[in-house]
C-alpha cells in the first residue's frame, strides 16, 4: 500500500517541521509550493519532502497540482499550517483500503477557542446548510483533511482551482455514487495567519467560490438516502 500526502503550501516555513515530522513512515509528502517567499520550498526539501511548484495561485490549483504529481495508490490531502495532524490520516487510509468508504473526510473539532475564528465558523455553517440543501449529503464540515484512491480522484475530473476545490470533490464523488464517511479530528490553532479564513473577506470569498460549485452542480446532484451515497459521521481517533 503506497500513500502520497498533498500539502498545499504558501509561506508555511514555521509550520513545516511540525507537519512533516508527523507524516506516517513510508509515506511521501508532496509539498506544493504556491509562490512562497519565506523559503518554504527549501525547508520542505531539506526535511525530505518532494516539492512541487504551482505558479497559479489558488488552493485548488495547489491541491490539483499535488494530485497530478502523486503516483501512490492512495492520496491524502492536509493543510500545511499545523492546524491538523497528518498522522491521523493513517486511519483514513485504512478505512478506504478496507472498503469502509471511498472518501474519508475529517470533521474539524476545535481544541481551543482560538482555533476556529468566529467568522470562519460562521462561513462553514452557511456552507454546510448549502451543501445539505443542494446535494442531500448530511456532512457537517468540508475541511481539507481527506483520503481516497488516486485513480478514482483523477477520474472525478475536478476543474475548480480556487477555494471550491474541496467541495467540488465531494459533490462529484456523490454524483459518482461514492461512499463518503466523515470522522472527527482535533483542530488546533494554526501557525501564522490563514490566507483564506484569516479575515472576513477571505472567508466569504471562499463561501462564494463554493456556492458557485454548488450552483453548477444543480439542486439534486446527490441523494443521501441509503446505499452508496450515504454520508455518515464517525468518531475521531
Amino acid at each position: 500500500m503506497t500513500v502520497d500526502v498533498v500539502l498545499p503550501c504558501l509561506n508555511e516555513a514555521e509550520a513545516l517541521p511540525w507537519v512533516l515530522a508527523r507524516i506516517p513512515a513510508g509515506w511521501r509528502a508532496l509539498v506544493v509550493d504556491n509562490g512562497s517567499t519565506d523559503g518554504s520550498a527549501e525547508i520542505a526539501r531539506a526535511l525530505g519532502a518532494t516539492v512541487v511548484h504551482e505558479s497559479r495561485r489558488g488552493f485548488g490549483a495547489a491541491c490539483h497540482a499535488g494530485l497530478m504529481a502523486a503516483e501512490a495508490e492512495f492520496v491524502c490531502f492536509c493543510d500545511c499550517d499545523a492546524s491538523l495532524d497528518p498522522g491521523l490520516l493513517a486511519g483514513f487510509v485504512r478505512t478506504v483500503a478496507d472498503g469502509g468508504a471511498d472518501l474519508v473526510l475529517g470533521r474539524r473539532r476545535p481544541r481551543t477557542l482560538g482555533a476556529w475564528p468566529v467568522h470562519a465558523r460562521a462561513g462553514n455553517l452557511a456552507l454546510a446548510r448549502m451543501v445539505r440543501r443542494r446535494t442531500g449529503l448530511n456532512l457537517r464540515d468540508l475541511g481539507p483533511m481527506r483520503a481516497a484512491r488516486r485513480e478514482a480522484l483523477v477520474g472525478l475530473a475536478l476543474t475548480d482551482r480556487r477555494s471550491g476545490y474541496p467541495l467540488q470533490m465531494v459533490v462529484r464523488a456523490g454524483e459518482a455514487g461514492w461512499r463518503v464517511r466523515e470522522v472527527d479530528v482535533p483542530y488546533l490553532p494554526r501557525s501564522g495567519k490563514s490566507k483564506v479564513t484569516g479575515t472576513w473577506r477571505g472567508t466569504w470569498q471562499a463561501v462564494r467560490d463554493m456556492r458557485a460549485v454548488l450552483d453548477a452542480a444543480g439542486p439534486a446532484a446527490v441523494v443521501s438516502t441509503g446505499g452508496a451515497r450515504t454520508a455518515t459521521s464517525g468518531g475521531g481517533r
